[in-house]
């Protein structure tokens, strides 16, 4: 029995569900609710009577033999499992959670993370669920609305604010400014906008790009991102999202990064190497044409998660 936890965050649930589709487990997704202590402080998630969440769905017997948690918010819940399965259960860990590797059986971290050991795998960019399945079947609900726009279509990928910086109303008006000069050359534009992309911005992205053709999706109806990855013959996406980033660059489309505000440290060196291994190139108001490689390390996460579950004797009872 394989369990994912999640707090809800999409991006990383999704990051969970690839890496078991790629492993070939089914498994039981627990919505949780991590408490406020093993949140501040999950190295604690071992000790006796620490309850593994706050609330959510319950986690109890029969334990899995496998759980796959995502980020620093679950990764005591998965420690607090562990410890409750008699130390039993398989722990694969995605993202840095800042605590000894060697707590976790396997801990999937981006190259430009710090950590390392010998059960650390390392991956360029963040695990991608979407196949061509997936992508496929997104498009078709999609493909009348976009069938009489004039190519070439480009899908804009929008993230939002985060921790290191705002996206400033001077920073998204240049933005603009840029998706228009692709509009005026020829291209319609396929605009999502995504959960962070705040009400500023939606609105002068619903302004900004009035006549232009194509659509702007700023969350009214289904969400279309899936449907704009395989319907664009190009991409831009904004920097600030490894996931949007990674998810664009498995397409094998021509991805253009518009770094609508400066990045720094790990996020800059993630960008840095996706240029330099012909993924992505800088947005700059122009739309160019190359055939860069696909991106999508989760097969191969994958194969090695079910590997080492082999040669543990671990095999979820599906």
């Amino acid at each position: 029995m394989t369990w994912i936890l999640t707090d809800g965050t999409v991006g990383m649930r999704i990051q969970c569900l690839g890496l078991a589709k790629a492993a070939g487990l089914t498994p039981i997704v627990k919505h949780i609710h991590p408490s406020w202590l093993l949140r501040a402080l999950p190295a604690i998630a071992g000790v006796p009577g620490v309850p593994a969440a706050a609330g959510g769905d319950p986690l109890t017997a029969p334990w899995p033999d496998v759980v796959i948690s995502c980020g620093r918010r679950t990764a005591g819940a998965a420690l607090a499992v562990k410890r409750l399965s008699g130390g039993h259960a398989f722990l694969a860990h995605i993202q840095d959670p800042r605590l000894d590797p060697r707590r976790f059986d396997m801990l999937i971290v981006p190259e430009h993370d710090p950590a390392r050991g010998p059960n650390v795998v390392t991956t360029l960019g963040a695990l991608n669920p979407h196949d061509p399945e997936i992508l496929a079947a997104a498009a078709r609900q999609w493909e009348p609305e976009v069938a009489g726009l004039p190519r070439p279509l480009v899908g804009v990928m929008v993230g939002g604010s985060n921790k290191r910086y705002d996206f400033s109303a001077d920073a998204v008006a240049r933005f603009i400014g840029q998706l228009r000069a692709v509009s005026e050359a020829g291209a319609s534009l396929l605009v999502a906008a995504s959960r962070r992309t705040d009400q500023a911005t939606r609105a002068a992205l619903r302004d900004g790009l009035a006549g232009c053709p194509g659509i702007v999706w700023t969350g009214d109806g289904e969400n279309p991102y899936l449907a704009f990855l395989a319907l664009a013959d190009a991409l831009v996406v904004t920097s600030d999202s490894v996931n949007m980033a990674s998810e664009a660059c498995a397409t094998g489309k021509p991805v253009h990064v518009a770094t609508v505000e400066p990045e720094t440290g790990r996020l800059a060196a993630f960008h840095a190497r996706l240029r330099a291994d012909g993924h992505t190139r800088a947005f700059e108001g122009r739309i160019d044409s190359w055939s860069p490689p696909p991106l999508d390390e989760t097969p191969r996460v994958g194969a090695l998660l079910r590997r080492r579950l082999a040669e543990r004797g671990l095999f979820a009872a599906e």
